[in-house]
């Protein structure tokens, strides 16, 4: 081999190796706005909720039609592009997420509510299985601060939504959730220069044999593992199902709150979630997701118990706490749940996005039927005990690796 042959190689396995820091923020800006046009359906429950007179069991099926349709495609979605990876596939979903919200805006019957989230729920299962991959492949090795910053724009973008919600469209009308087409533009052109580096990426890996770090536990203990990680993913996110579609109606019930009010704290709540999410997967890069994740969801207990027994101050900063405790769990969660099958990632990115957007749709049809049943607060005192199921991390093994060679 010549010398220019070798520097070629050298350089190619540079490429494939570092962390590509500008295509994670890419990658993170992008799921900022996919994010925050999601956001925008239960940020927009006040005014379809007055609008349209709908009930919380409606509200809790809107959110159930857009979470299954995010949840039940994932995991298939991530097995398909497994196989054969889809640099462009994100910005079909993008069209998707972009069609739902024109819908959303015009929207004049229930049903179209129903179709509209669908839509955008689509979209959201197309995103999230090949982003997350291309979050683990620029990663360098750096798995969860790569995820970390991967979560920051989700809910960066998610605490985003509800604000310019409270800002552009409750002053006015439903009409105005047509303004964040433009944000969907805008994502379209940060997705497509996502797809030609991730193209040349998977170019550069095709060329060389790539090194596969296997987790040294039995096949037993692995699938063991994944279902205690999908219990914690149901504590967590029925208890976000409770925050993130009522936390608006809690507070104008509790404390007689404006709309906007309301609002604000959510957005409060959900920037707490954001700089949770971003500590959490490098303090599992140096302490270990096993310990990260035990602490994130049984840590937020005391806070949830707390919640339904203080005043409107103390809710506000008990909300701060427990979103930031509680959303750090999520990028030590996937980035373990990566490591237990590195041969599958789609699948298991898709897998886990999935269970958590279903698990969070479940959560809030049921919360929202027995919210009609008996009230909003009875549905805080119960969803305080969640965070205790985070107790059965502790067997979680500590993974250490092995080499294989695909």
């Amino acid at each position: 081999m010549n010398s220019s042959s070798v520097a070629s190689s050298i350089d190619s396995n540079s490429l494939v190796q570092k962390t590509v820091y500008p295509i994670l923020f890419s990658i993170a800006f992008a799921h900022l706005l996919n994010d925050l046009l999601q956001a925008v359906i239960p940020a927009a429950y006040p005014i379809l909720k007055e609008n349209f007179n709908l009930s919380f069991t409606q509200i809790g099926l809107i959110t159930l039609a857009y979470q299954l349709a995010a949840s039940i495609l994932q995991p298939l979605v991530g097995l398909y592009t497994d196989k054969k990876p889809k640099p462009f596939s994100q910005i079909f979903g993008m069209l998707f997420t972009m069609s739902g919200i024109v819908l959303l805006s015009y929207a004049a019957t229930f049903s179209m509510i129903i179709v509209a989230v669908v839509l955008v729920g689509i979209g959201s299962s197309i995103f999230h299985p090949e982003a997350s991959r291309i979050s683990f492949l620029a990663s360098g090795g750096k798995r969860g601060l790569a995820q970390s910053i991967f979560q920051l724009g989700g809910n960066a973008g998610t605490a985003i939504g509800p604000l310019l919600v409270a800002l552009i469209v409750v002053p006015n009308t439903q009409y105005y959730i047509i303004w964040f087409v433009i944000v969907a533009l805008i994502a379209l052109m940060v997705l497509s220069r996502i797809a030609f580096w991730y193209q040349s990426h998977l170019s550069l890996k095709a060329s060389k044999k790539a090194v596969i770090d296997l987790p040294n536990l039995s096949q037993t203990k692995i699938i063991a593992s994944v279902v205690i990680l999908m219990i914690l993913i149901f504590s967590k996110f029925f208890y976000m199902a409770s925050m993130s579609s009522y936390f608006t109606f809690y507070l104008m019930d509790k404390f007689h709150l404006s709309v906007q009010d309301a609002q604000f704290h959510l957005v409060l709540f959900l920037a707490s979630c954001a700089v949770g999410t971003l500590i959490g997967g490098p303090l599992g890069d140096k302490f270990g997701r096993k310990y990260v994740i035990w602490f994130s969801v049984l840590g937020a207990a005391p806070f949830t118990l707390l919640l339904p027994y203080v005043d409107l101050f103390w809710t506000g900063i008990l909300s701060v706490i427990i979103g930031t405790i509680i959303s750090s769990a999520f990028p030590a969660i996937l980035v373990f749940s990566q490591e237990l099958l590195p041969k599958k990632l789609g699948m298991v990115s898709g897998l886990f996005y999935g269970f958590a957007f279903g698990m969070g749709g479940l959560g809030s049809a049921l919360l929202g039927n027995l919210a009609d049943h008996t009230s909003i607060d009875y549905v805080y005192h119960l969803c305080a005990y969640l965070p205790l199921i985070g107790i059965i991390a502790f067997f979680l093994p500590n993974l250490k690796k092995k080499k294989a060679i695909n």
